[in-house]
This record gives C-alpha cells, structure tokens and sequence, in this order.
C-alpha cells in the first residue's frame, strides 16, 4: 500500500493487475523513458532506420522494399476514388505532422525564444542565412546544368535531431550557449528551407484551392476569436487547408507550417488560477468524505484536468505531445521511405554523379564555409556579437554539425527531381554527406572544444559544469 494523502491509502498497483508483473512493467518503462530523454537517441534511430532502407533496396529482397511503398492508400466513396503510394502517404501526409511540430517550435522561439528580439536572432539569423546561400552556390558550380539544378535546395537545410544528437555525443565539451546558438541557427534554417519549399518547388498556383485553403485559415482564426479551445475541433479545417494545399499545387505539408503559428502560445489561466482550481478540488474532496456522503471525483478531476491543460499555452502543450511520435515514429517511417537507395553495380553516373557531388559537397563543405563567412562579416560589421563564452573554435564546430542534412534535405530532394536516377542520386549525397559531416563535427568537437572536467583536474579542482 502507498500513502494517498490525508490520511488514504491507495494500492501499490491498480486493480486487477498482478503485483509482481506490474512492478516488471514500472521498471521497463523508466529504463525506456530514460532513453527517450536522450536527445542524441532520436538521431541514432534514424541512422539504424537508414541503414535498415539501404541494405534492404540492396539486398535481395528488394523488390518487396519497392513494392512496400509502391502500396496503393486510399479512399473510395461509391464512384470518387481517391488513391496514392503508401511512399506518397508518408511524404505529403504523414510528414504534415511534422511540418506543423516545426511551425510550433518556430512559433514559440519568435515568442519568448532565440528570436523574440533582433539582438539574440541577428547571429544564428544570419548564420542560418549564409549556410544555405554557400551550399546552393556550390552545388549548382558542380551540379548546374539544366538537366540537374533543380537540386540546389537540397544541401540547404540543417537537420536537429542529428545535429542536437552530435552535440551530446561530445557531451561536457558542448557550453550551453553552443547548443542555444545550434538550436537556433536550426530553426531559422527550417524557415529557410520552407519558404524554399513554398516558393522554388511549387509548379504554379490553382487559385480555387488557394481560396479552399484560405477559408480554412480563415475558420481557425474565427474559432479562436470564438474561444474554441478544443484541440480536435481544429482538425477538420486544418485537414481542409492541406486539401487546399493540395488542390493549389503548393506542397500540402506548408500547410502544416501555416496552422502551427497560427497556434496560440499564451495560455489562457494563470499559475495562481491553477492553484485556486487544485485548492478548491481539494475542498470538495475533503467535504464530501467529511459528510459521509459518497466521495464522487469526477466533477474535482475535470476541473483539475481543464486548469492543468489551459495554464500551459497550445504551443507547448501540442509541441511536448507530438514531439515524441514525430521523433520516434514519423521520422523513422520517413527515413524507412525514402532512404532506401539503390546502388547499381556500376554506380552512380554522369549527370546523377554530379548531383551526389554537388550535394554532398554543399552539406560537407559549403555549410561551415557559409556559416563561418556569414558569422564573420555580421561580427565585424556589428550586426551581432558572439555570445559570451564562445569562440571561433565553437562556430567552426557549429558550421560542420550544422552540414547534417538528412530529414529536410531528403525531402526537399523527393520534390527537386522526379527522374528516380537523379533522385537516387540526391538521396545518396545526402546520406553520404550527412554521416561524413556527423563525423567531422565530432572529430572536430572532440579537438576543439576541451572537457572541463580534464581542465578542472589539471587546473586544481574546479567544479565542472553540465553542457
């Protein structure tokens, strides 16, 4: 038995389970909880998952990897049909949750985070900038021919997950200010990448679905004037504005983009209406046991679930719920999808070599020579200042880990070519020159930056502090 408080007691396992068995169940879920708490586990996921799509459309099973995402998904109401490859599912639907987790994230920092105020946003702002523009350059000085440019956006866009990943590989070496500037030159770099998504990879505009997808817009933003503050009542009419997405010839998942910083990212209650709420459900409790009547929880518990849910704005509370099922689900399912490439016997040729040189290249090389060039002109200009305790050795580290593309940069890829040689081609300079950038920024890391704890221990015994 476990102490309830006030004097109760409840049972050290719920009714109906078995004692020993639930105990096993506690203790595998902390050991699981704790490995999702590590930030560098959603990376190494999707290195396996990778890894698991390359071996599989290079074995000999890999007709069954063809014809996996090749499945046609659909839906038929009598005579409409309405049918796609389970390969397009995960792209232009599944990855919509993904998209809207982005605008969430972007929402919240223009807020109360690194980009609430021009001072914190000016150097990753401008670094994010020159990490994409010197990247383009160079692929399109390798790969710009008419028959292959279209890639250019490819090497553009920096992955999180592997690049917060790599920086807890290194651990106590990474200052905090590090990891605060990574974030955020990854965010204005989803930025980047989307508006290149929005305005370079879309093939013309129907001005029906753009009027579909504005009426969606326009509904939630009349609910929230109303007050709605149900999340599942917003649904339907973001469902509506990827349809208009769709119809409109724009790629469905900036929808998703759209509708995440339309998410309101001030709650609604104070903390001091949330205590007032926990007080008062005490109370009821407590007068209900007193009299004698029948301890009825249900009314208490609402009103303690409704203050609990509205004293946290939308933004964090749909970005912490959705956080793990885009990491440890969606992405992984799109790594599965799409990084499956087939190597041919003799390689990848011509006009497709060009395209993994031109992008490879640009993660490798040109995103820490952009990022570097970029920090330099705004630091002399006095745009931006480093922040306190960085150096140019941390921005040499931020540029290499920032060359990990991979998520983002695949797909941009899926939507640059649809020549499956030329995408074959995108996809392994993306791959190859994410986990060659990952390589260098650790090795880089581990030289540049020094382990406190071995500084504190030559220098007399100083405290170290956790990155």
């Amino acid at each position: 038995m476990e102490m309830a408080g006030r004097g109760e007691t409840r049972q050290s396992a719920p009714p109906g389970a078995w004692p020993p068995l639930h105990r096993l169940a506690r203790r595998a879920r902390g050991v699981i909880d704790r490995v999702l708490e590590i930030e560098s586990a959603s990376g190494l996921l999707l290195v396996t998952v990778a890894v698991i799509a390359m071996a599989w459309a290079n074995s000999p099973w890999a007709d069954s990897y063809v014809r996996l995402w090749d499945t046609p998904v659909g839906v038929r109401v009598g005579p409409m049909v309405f049918e796609r490859s389970l390969a397009w599912f995960v792209n232009d639907v599944v990855m919509v949750v993904f998209f809207f987790v982005a605008g969430l994230e972007i929402r919240r920092e223009m807020h109360d985070g690194e980009l609430s105020e021009w001072r914190r946003a000016a150097l990753p702002a401008i670094a994010a900038l020159g990490g994409m523009v010197v990247p383009a350059l160079i692929y399109l000085v390798i790969a710009g021919d008419p028959l292959t440019r279209r890639g250019w956006g490819t090497p553009v866009a920096t992955d999180i997950a592997f690049a917060v990943g790599i920086l807890s590989i290194l651990g106590r070496r990474v200052p905090p200010a590090l990891r605060v500037l990574l974030l955020a030159l990854a965010v204005i770099d989803d930025v980047g990448a989307i508006v290149v998504i929005a305005v370079f990879y879309t093939s013309g505009v129907e001005a029906t679905g753009l009027a579909i997808a504005g009426t969606a817009v326009a509904t939630i933003l009349a609910m929230q004037a109303a007050g709605v503050r149900s999340s599942l009542a917003y649904v339907p009419p973001a469902a509506v504005a990827w349809a208009g997405t769709y119809l409109a010839g724009v790629h469905p998942t900036i929808a998703g983009v759209v509708v995440g910083l339309m998410t309101p990212v001030r709650a609604w209650w104070l903390p001091s209406d949330l205590r007032g709420a926990l007080t008062g459900a005490l109370d009821r409790l407590g007068d209900s046991r007193t009299s004698g009547g029948s301890q009825d929880v249900a009314d208490p518990a609402r009103a303690v679930a409704f203050a609990a849910r509205e004293a946290r704005s939308p933004v964090a509370r749909h970005a912490e719920r959705l956080q793990p099922w885009v990491a440890y689900g969606i992405m992984p399912a799109f790594a599965l999808a799409n990084a499956g490439v087939a190597i041919s016997a003799g390689g990848l040729d011509g006009p497709a070599a060009r395209v993994v040189a031109g992008v490879a290249v640009g993660l490798v090389v040109g995103k820490p020579i952009g990022v570097l060039i970029a920090c330099a002109l705004a630091i002399r200009l006095g745009v931006a200042a480093l922040p306190t305790g960085l150096g140019w050795r941390h921005l040499v580290v931020l540029g290499a880990v920032a060359g990990v593309g991979f998520t983002m940069s695949l797909f941009v890829a899926q939507l640059a070519f649809a020549d499956p040689y030329l995408l074959a081609g995108a996809k392994s300079g993306t791959l190859a020159g994410s986990v060659v950038a990952a390589v260098v920024g650790i090795g880089i890391g581990r030289i540049l930056l020094e382990d406190p704890r071995r500084a504190t221990a030559g220098g007399g015994g100083g405290r170290s502090t956790s990155a």
